[in-house]
């Protein structure tokens, strides 16, 4: 495989790079910097500047609102736009059910919730999990009966993220108890307005509630806000985890917070408060996160070319999350290393930080909240089964 990019690439790279520079808000990017949380509205501000540039949902057909940017570009961009330190985005809105219904819905559905969709007008969350169906997601009891041009609901949704903030969810029903499990699931749109939806905070470790119940009592959805046909959401979820799985690795990401510990550890080091010993060890430890983490890199990019080529790489989607979302977790604890005693506080979800030992105070918090990515979005044991199954044909 070329590693090497084109000098179209490069001055692709050039282009984004000068735009994020200029473009990127002060505030945010000193938020992201110091791990702090952002609020919706500072997602929202970011996801407005990016869609007046045209650049809020690159991956989407350029019909509606993407760009003729090749795979290549595409990673290029998402590398660049964590490297400055910009916040992401809403997933769910983005990545998630944007692209579901570009290709699945209705040219109506199409025209009513994508313009929508890219520039955060609605936020939207995922009902997906239940307290008996998570990673055995086709398990999923919550029902929806057909009573003439409306579907009735009854059931409940749990670990649903953000649905206090959502304007709309995007959920698995089930249609119909008959045959595999995995038939009988339907793709539903709804409104989290309707009467009948109760949503309940669940405290989460880091101590952010943006986890939460979501009941469902008697609630109508009417069937024009069904994605596809009756019984076949299990295919239209599967099309939306690839592109969920995929994304959990933040190979950008990762570069970001590794060159930022390395700087924090030759900034202790310059400052007398790492010994030799501690220094080496420190060395070795990063320097095993930069193997693992080229590594992960040149998978992601032998699926780009994959997709470049016109083909794909099955199971990718599941390497590229189990290894991504370990390294994140890796270099928390890295980073509650170099914080030593003073990272041991109460974590400051909102503070500004100091400038200089800021990160300190955040640690513990950047730590808990990265303990989910390996369970969210499908938990990295199941990633494997399914590595097992579509790579190895166990």
């Amino acid at each position: 495989m070329n590693l090497d990019f084109t000098d179209e690439d490069r001055a692709f790279r050039a282009d984004v790079r000068t735009f994020l520079a200029e473009a990127l808000p002060d505030d945010l990017r000193r938020k992201m910097v110091e791990r702090r949380h952002l609020a919706k509205e500072d997602i929202v501000r970011w996801q407005r500047i990016l869609n007046a540039r045209g650049w809020a949902v690159p991956a989407w057909p350029v019909e509606w609102g993407g760009q003729p940017w090749t795979p290549t570009q595409r990673y290029i961009f998402q590398e660049e736009m964590a490297l400055a330190h910009a916040p992401e985005g809403s997933p769910f809105n983005v990545n998630m059910i944007g692209p579901v219904i570009a290709r699945f819905g209705t040219e109506e559905q199409k025209r009513r919730f994508l313009p929508r969709i890219a520039n955060i007008d609605d936020w939207w969350c995922q009902g997906f999990s239940e307290p008996g169906a998570g990673s055995d997601l086709a398990a999923l009891k919550t029902s929806a009966v057909r009573d003439g041009d409306d579907y009735v609901l009854n059931g409940q949704k749990i670990w649903t993220t953000q649905a206090q903030y959502a304007d709309w969810m995007f959920a698995l029903v089930r249609t119909d108890n008959t045959g595999k499990k995995q038939q009988g699931i339907t793709f539903l749109l709804l409104e989290m307005k309707s009467p009948g939806i109760t949503v309940r905070p669940i405290p989460s470790i880091d101590g952010i509630s943006d986890l939460n119940e979501v009941f469902f009592d008697n609630v109508r959805v009417p069937v024009a806000n069904r994605i596809g046909e009756e019984g076949r959401g299990w295919d239209y979820a599967k099309h939306l985890l690839g592109h969920e799985r995929s994304g959990i690795a933040r190979i950008g990401l990762s570069k970001e917070r590794l060159a930022q510990l390395r700087q924090l550890r030759a900034d202790l080091a310059a400052r007398g408060m790492l010994t030799a010993a501690e220094q080496a060890r420190l060395d070795r430890k990063l320097a095993e996160v930069a193997v693992e983490l080229r590594a992960l890199e040149l998978t992601q990019l032998r699926v780009v070319a994959a997709d470049a080529a016109g083909g794909g790489a099955a199971g990718a989607a599941s390497i590229l999350k189990i290894k991504g979302t370990e390294l994140q977790q890796r270099m928390t604890e890295l980073t509650l290393e170099l914080a030593g005693p003073a990272g041991l506080g109460v974590p400051d979800h909102h503070g500004e930080g100091d400038g200089t030992d800021g990160w300190r105070a955040a640690a513990p918090l950047f730590y808990f909240t990265m303990r989910k990515v390996s369970i969210f979005g499908g938990s990295n044991e199941i990633q494997k089964n399914i590595i097992a199954k579509t790579m190895l044909g166990l």
